[in-house]
């Protein structure tokens, strides 16, 4: 069996959500992944971050599979014995109070927004149903009806209506139309410290801390999508963290689980979480005892083997290495940490086609918004690694330009 086998049979057999290369995987680890062919690529997306650790990592794999021996799920009805810890684990390295855990990043936002909307009602005596939250202008929180209500992507919201009110949009990077969006029903202002799908958008310097003082100003909550940017990221455990804010809620996942199982939390601080009550919210699977066991081996990995320092020491001298090409083509580069992005003009002819040619070459990357190259390699790698990865950015940009 080929490749065209298994494309053929995921597009007959497989709803059409998603347009993937065709590359069919089979095999990972570290940094590098094989095809059913057996030729061998570099991984450059890491899942959309969620592979920080590689694939495969061995720790990881054995916290998996030495807890799947013993328990894998027990749902919230009872108690089970790597929740509690995953609980201390996480607020002793966050500084927050408090831990609710679900399984996607979209289920953490919709937490998040529904404990802002509780605090909003119970704690600041907002009118019910008339809570607010503030997003920005080409925000990316998830999937979900609600998260897609205050999407400004038309298409991931075309044919799904109607959708959840109570949203409203600012742009991006603007405090002074975040100021001036707040009202009394304001709750909440939930923001991505940096837009990985949006195309790699970088906000000004000081944005976010001044937003985070708007936010206390006006006894609003500062939400911090996290999800793709924190644990690492960007070269600090959270994005905030560049700016020394310390965000109400923080939202995380993807890594959270080190690409070996769904796992995500909502971060904050007694007095919000603390609005939830038994059976106000709820998740069969989340806290189960199998994705606590490798979220907590995950946590430890990432501080042994300095994560978040690689990735600014390496993401920096990556940034500074793309900077160096000459290409009519090439708009801009830009990133923060192992988050980066290569912009391209519109006579470029789309990001598809370039990320098709690295494919070939044996990189995997994926394009974003049709004219952005985004690389979001795994933590682990290596300057030789790079090396050899700009070797072939640099061989495609001079075949196609």
């Amino acid at each position: 069996m080929n490749t065209k086998f298994y494309v053929d049979m995921e597009d007959i057999y497989g709803a059409h959500n998603y347009s993937p290369l065709d590359v069919v995987l089979t095999k990972g680890k570290g940094i590098w992944v094989w095809d059913i062919e057996n030729k061998k690529y570099l991984d450059f997306l890491s899942a959309y971050s969620a592979v920080n650790h590689g694939h495969c990592h061995p720790r990881l794999v054995k916290a998996l599979c030495e807890q799947a021996k013993n328990l894998t799920l027990t749902s919230r009805a009872f108690r089970n014995d790597q929740w509690p810890l995953l609980t201390k684990e996480l607020c002793d390295l966050t500084g927050f109070e408090m831990v609710l855990a679900m399984n996607s990043g979209a289920e953490a936002v919709e937490t998040a927004i529904k404990a802002a909307r509780m605090w909003g009602y119970q704690k600041k005596g907002i009118p019910e149903n008339q809570a607010e939250v503030i997003t920005c202008e080409n925000n990316f929180h998830g999937r979900t009806i609600t998260v897609i209500s205050f999407s400004t992507e038309e298409h991931y919201k075309k044919d799904f209506g109607p959708f959840t009110p109570g949203f409203i949009e600012v742009p991006y990077g603007d405090t002074e139309e975040l100021e001036k969006a707040i009202t009394h029903n304001t709750a909440a202002f939930l923001v991505e410290p940096v837009q990985a799908e949006a195309g790699i958008i970088i906000p000004p310097e000081g944005y976010l801390k001044k937003a985070k003082q708007i936010c206390e100003k006006n006894n609003v909550l500062f939400i911090a999508d996290e999800i793709q940017t924190g644990l690492g990221r960007t070269g600090r455990l959270f994005a905030c963290d560049h700016e020394g804010v310390k965000p109400d809620m923080a939202v995380i996942g993807k890594s959270l689980g080190g690409g070996c199982y769904a796992v995500s939390a909502v971060l904050s601080s007694r007095e919000i979480l603390g609005v939830f009550t038994p059976g106000s919210h709820g998740s069969t699977f989340g806290a189960n005892p199998l994705a606590c066991a490798v979220a907590r081996e995950a946590l430890r990995v990432m501080e042994e083997e300095k994560f978040s320092e690689n990735s600014e020491e390496q993401g920096g001298y990556f940034l500074k290495k793309l900077k160096t090409i000459k290409n009519k083509y090439v708009k801009d580069v830009r990133g923060k940490g192992l988050l980066i992005g290569i912009e391209l003009k519109p006579e470029a002819g789309g990001a598809r086609r370039f990320c098709e040619a690295l494919m070939k070459e044996g990189l995997l990357c994926k394009e974003t918004h049709e004219d952005m190259i985004r690389f979001a390699p795994p933590l682990v790698i290596k300057k030789k690694e790079l090396d050899w990865a700009f070797k072939k950015v640099k061989k495609v940009f001079k075949e196609i330009g």
